[in-house]
């Protein structure tokens, strides 16, 4: 599944000296593709906004109803509204069996794509990769966050981007926070490019555009560790 003409090390230089870093053409192009028409037609969205159980998918109507009272929400601190698909809890619950999307999460938990990330890291205790389907229509966001996690050993955190032709002022961008508090680098979503960094890293995805001619759709999740002791 991944693309077998990639040289890894200049990449994995980058990751090592930034801690964050932005591979394209990740996958082979027809796995793409196929994930992308997945995201795309096939998967089962929710709505979820931070602190209140997942819905099904806002209509236009209700976004228009409910974003306002999200941004007010949003004001006083860390908030998000996105559409998802949570592919772990899905393939646990027997749900969707036939989904792209459930084989992409097996391909990621492989023995081949474990051995490739260890090396590609240099870290030799990761040991496991969660996923989740996103998207963003107009209007929706995900504040700023290091994904720092108490109970989950998280190491790093990636974006596989499936939008295609995205530009870059429909929003939605991948955007890192200095120590500063200055926001000077971000990733546009391209088409079939992986967006890695290490955990924690503040960052934030800006929010989508009203004029965006389609959404901002990823398979999204973390590289674990080991879980810890007697986590």
């Amino acid at each position: 599944m991944i693309n077998n003409d990639l040289d890894f090390t200049a990449a994995g230089r980058i990751l090592a000296a930034r801690g964050r870093v932005q591979i394209p053409d990740f996958l082979q192009a027809d796995a793409a593709r196929k994930l992308a028409d997945c995201l795309q037609n096939d998967v089962p969205w929710t709505t979820a906004e931070r602190g209140l159980p997942d819905s099904p998918p806002w209509t236009n109507d209700l976004r228009r109803e409910r974003m306002p009272a999200a941004y007010r929400t949003a004001a006083q601190g860390f908030h998000f509204v996105y559409d998802r698909y949570l592919i772990v809890e899905a393939m646990k619950a027997g749900r969707d069996e036939g989904l792209l999307v459930h084989a992409a999460l097996s391909f990621f938990n492989s023995p081949e794509f474990l051995a490739f990330i260890r090396d590609f890291t240099g870290d030799r205790e990761l040991a496991m990769v969660g996923a989740q389907a996103t998207r963003y229509l107009p209007g929706q966001f995900l504040r700023q966050h290091d994904d720092k996690h108490d109970v989950e050993n998280r190491r790093y955190a990636y974006v596989l981007n499936l939008s295609r032709e995205w530009q870059a002022d429909w929003g939605g961008l991948l955007h890192f926070v200095d120590p500063d508090g200055a926001a000077r680098e971000a990733f546009l979503p391209r088409f079939n490019s992986l967006s890695l960094f290490r955990v924690p890293h503040p960052h934030f995805v800006g929010i989508v555009a009203p004029w965006a001619m389609q959404p901002r759709l990823a398979i999204t999740g973390w590289w674990h560790a080991t879980p810890k002791s007697g986590s």
